[in-house]
């Protein structure tokens, strides 16, 4: 309600019909037309019945019934036409000029909402007290401000007219009889068919309950290298009466369906009655997946949950065994392994990251010291200097991945075989050893600040003299091996915008 504008409303149940009752002042005056518009929509947008959940507003009811002073006037007409067409009760004439039906015609207030035929004298405007119009200076337009409209099924008006024996207003009052017709359910009858039907749904249910078997619950990969893809195939088939639909769901607690180092495709689909469907498990641990795996926080283990839409649950196992790398390792421990990570044992190896986490790794167990950069760089580094320095397109040209998979073979068991591989392989090597690392040689936690100091030489060294003891080590090593690999820049063709 806004002063004495608004509207007020009331709803009831009769047997199982809802009726809303919706009594309504809209803005006055005759050119304000848009308000009165507008004043409709606030009372159906705003008005909530706020006892049920969800509230329900004023159209989730059955049966609507509107009235009021709603203040629409006539326009177009002056006033002395107007009550000479009220003398010769020519009222047909007056309504094409009425606000409220032009702007029912244009779609922009009750819609849906009818109003029976109006046989009676406009209510307003009367001198109080007479049936006299308006005899003051504005000598307004007589007008049909007072209405009444339903909206709903089974609601026949009766009777719609105006009272012209009371004068205590300027206003004359209008009234409606209907015959609304109600919703009755007999409720033995309804108990009963209830029943039926359950009962016979009961019976369909179980005959037609999608129903599917998969060719083996356990799935074995051999042993998983790091970034070597391996697939296995799991056949669903449908061995029911009805359309299979399935997809694989997340268990509790669960982000995903499955784990990171885990593809299925597709993970849902349909299955018709009688057909199969191929579904492919791929294997592979990359950088998201490696560092879980090295430190034992994470198995090559997952209980996958295909669920069948409408029927139950198939759990299948998948397990395999992962060859532990030095990809997906820290910088702290593999400077603190004085051998190869294939001799470390899985516990030693968890024992060393849990440290890493809380900043006590610095220095190896036997007393001898940490290596200043991993040895595993090392190597990489050092074979690119002494093979590489002069070779068109490092870090430009790929490598072969089979040449790669053999260099992360060669850098996790160390060989007395100088390291194959073309150079391009070694390079490329690098930059997958460098970005499989838990954490990035400058750290995620000094990134932004990192970049907001770009420009400034003095704040980018003391950002590198505060990194970790191997990050910044690593950095200052990457940087010189760099800044010589620009110094062949003739026979290389590297820039430093390139590297």
């Amino acid at each position: 309600l806004k002063g004495n504008k608004g509207g007020v409303s009331v709803r009831m149940e009769v047997h199982n019909t809802s009726m809303c009752f919706v009594n309504a002042h809209l803005a006055a005056h005759v050119e304000e037309f848009e308000r009165r518009n507008q004043d409709f929509k606030d009372i159906c947008s705003r008005t909530l019945f706020t006892s049920f959940t969800p509230p329900k507003s004023i159209k989730d009811h059955d049966q609507i019934y509107w009235l009021g002073d709603l203040n629409y006037r006539i326009t177009g007409l002056s006033p002395a036409v107007v009550k000479k067409h009220i003398e010769n009760e020519n009222y047909s004439a007056i309504l094409e000029f009425d606000q409220l039906n032009r702007q029912r015609r244009s779609g922009a207030v009750f819609q849906n909402f009818i109003e029976g035929p109006i046989s009676f004298r406009p209510t307003y405007k009367y001198d109080p007290g007479t049936d006299n119009w308006d005899s003051s200076e504005k000598n307004r337009a007589p007008a049909w401000c007072d209405r009444i409209l339903w909206r709903g099924k089974s609601i026949y008006q009766i009777e719609y007219r105006s009272h012209n024996i009371y004068k205590i207003s300027d206003h004359k009052p209008v009234s409606s009889i209907f015959r609304s017709e109600v919703r009755i359910i007999d409720t033995v009858k309804y108990r009963k068919i209830h029943e039926e039907v359950m009962k016979k749904l009961d019976r369909l249910e179980n005959e037609f309950l999608p129903q599917a078997h998969v060719d083996t619950n356990e799935i074995q990969f051999d042993t998983v290298v790091y970034l070597e893809s391996q697939t296995k195939d799991l056949i669903i088939a449908n061995v029911g009466q009805v359309p299979v639909k399935f997809e694989f769901i997340k268990k509790l607690d669960d982000a995903n369906y499955c784990k990171d180092w885990l593809r299925i495709e597709p993970y849902m689909g349909d299955v018709k009655p009688g057909e199969k469907c191929d579904i492919k498990l791929e294997v592979l641990v990359d950088k998201k997946s490696a560092y879980k795996l090295n430190s034992g926080q994470d198995h090559l283990y997952d209980i996958l949950v295909l669920h069948l839409v409408g029927g139950k649950d198939i759990f299948i196992t998948v397990t395999g065994e992962y060859e532990r790398s030095c990809f997906g390792t820290s910088l702290e421990t593999l400077s603190n392994i004085p051998v190869p990570i294939k001799e470390i044992p899985l516990g030693k190896l968890v024992e060393m990251e849990k440290k890493r986490s809380v900043g006590s790794l610095v220095a190896r167990e036997d007393g001898g010291g940490s290596y200043p950069v991993p040895k595993e760089v090392w190597f990489l580094v050092d074979h690119l200097h002494r093979h590489g320095m002069k070779q068109p397109h490092l870090f430009i040209q790929p490598g072969l991945p089979s040449e790669i998979s053999a260099i992360r073979h060669w850098l996790d068991n160390w060989s007395l075989v100088p390291l194959q591989g073309s150079v391009h392989s070694v390079a490329e090597a690098l930059l997958l050893l460098l970005d499989s690392t838990p954490e990035p040689i400058v750290p995620y936690e000094v990134h932004h600040r990192s970049l907001e100091s770009a420009s400034n030489y003095l704040q980018c060294k003391q950002i590198v003299q505060e990194l970790p003891y191997h990050s910044k080590n690593v950095f200052i090593y990457l940087c010189l091996f760099l800044r010589e690999l620009l110094t062949h820049s003739e026979d290389n063709g590297l820039d430093i915008k390139t590297l």
